[in-house]
């Protein structure tokens, strides 16, 4: 099939998003499709408000509508909410076009903790951009209840994968003089992610912090004895993650949190909250600990084998997250003896 995605969020941003649409856009090339990605590369643009590594496109809709004719896609997926994204949604319904969404990110919470809007103002213009979707592709079961309950229609599952060859138990650096037990936290460094939750617990040993965000500096200042190492690409990660003792995730608002299957995968112990997110990702006492008492849970998942935490990391394929985002994509016309989608495609 001619897939085309559409999404405002690529390199050289580093987060989720953007991992999960390069592995999906690889894996469907593997099986045969032939994929266009629509990204804001070479595109003017600004910078998003409180979120400067992502920019925003100035008028996107001529190079958008431009590439997708030119494509002449069967299916077209709408990955992010953006301009590029409503460029995307206006043109498939100029032309009575049928398309896929996406729900990566958990914008109405992330925008209430940044600047106190009442979340049934987000609720309420998310749910009108996903309104005309065929299918509205959500992470987590936990994710795909929480919209219905607002109202979604057209909600289904698409998860999530992690390159098990890639991410894998690897040297410890034991010989490093390093303050053990070691807590590594990956991710934004943004009041969302609720990461000093983390910070200011009273741990023994030494604490890790790979990212960037507009609270680094305030959080280097406040607390000097972690040790705060900057964003890194995301194939160095492997390395650091196989330093850590346990990888601690203090966020309440992820939608799936690809960096929990990614250190489970290298064999380390995950840390966090009960809530959906890595309710979904985690399992309690095999993979990691949950538990309201975050401390509580860094403790705990100390004591857990990382070759069992590995065992459970197994169970996230990309091959199987393709097959089923491929299941859940429409034709982007319904015309009498179209060809049904392929139910799987990636065996």
């Amino acid at each position: 099939m001619r897939i085309a995605i559409v999404t405002d969020a690529w390199e050289p941003q580093v987060n989720g998003v953007v991992n999960t649409l390069k592995a999906t856009s690889r894996q469907l090339r593997r099986g045969g499709h032939s994929v266009l990605l629509v990204t804001p590369e070479n595109l003017r643009g600004f910078p998003c408000p409180t979120y400067p590594e992502i920019r925003l496109a100035i008028k996107p809709y001529p190079h958008v509508a431009q590439q997708l004719e030119d494509f002449d896609a069967d299916c077209i997926h709408i990955a992010t909410e953006g301009p590029l994204g409503m460029a995307a949604r206006r043109y498939c319904l100029n032309r009575g076009l049928d398309f896929t969404t996406a729900y990566h990110t958990r914008f109405p919470e992330y925008l209430k903790a940044r600047f106190r809007l009442p979340l049934a103002i987000s609720y309420r213009w998310l749910k009108w951009f996903h309104g005309a979707s065929k299918a509205v592709m959500v992470p987590t079961p936990g994710v795909q209840a929480a919209l219905q309950a607002h109202g979604f229609r057209n909600v289904v599952q698409w998860g999530r994968g992690v390159d098990i060859d890639y991410f894998k138990p690897g040297s410890r650096e034991e010989k490093v003089a390093l303050r053990r037990p070691l807590y590594l936290y990956v991710g934004r460094l943004a009041v969302e992610k609720n990461i000093e939750a983390f910070l200011q617990m009273a741990l023994p040993g030494a604490k890790w912090v790979i990212g960037d965000g507009p609270m680094r500096d305030e959080l280097e200042a406040k607390y000097p004895e972690v040790r705060f190492l900057g964003a890194k690409p995301h194939e160095a990660l492997p390395a650091y993650y196989n330093c850590a003792d346990v990888f601690v995730f203090p966020s309440r608002t992820d939608t799936f949190g690809l960096v929990l299957a990614e250190a489970m995968a290298c064999g380390v112990p995950v840390a966090a909250y009960p809530v959906e997110g890595p309710q979904d990702v985690v399992a309690h006492g095999k993979s990691g600990i949950l538990d309201e008492d975050l401390s509580r849970a860094c403790f705990d998942a100390l004591t857990l084998p990382r070759e069992q935490v590995r065992e459970h990391a197994l169970s996230f394929s990309w091959d199987a997250a393709t097959s089923q985002f491929l299941q859940h994509l429409h034709p982007v016309r319904r015309m009498a003896g179209h060809m049904p989608l392929p139910q799987s495609t990636m065996a």
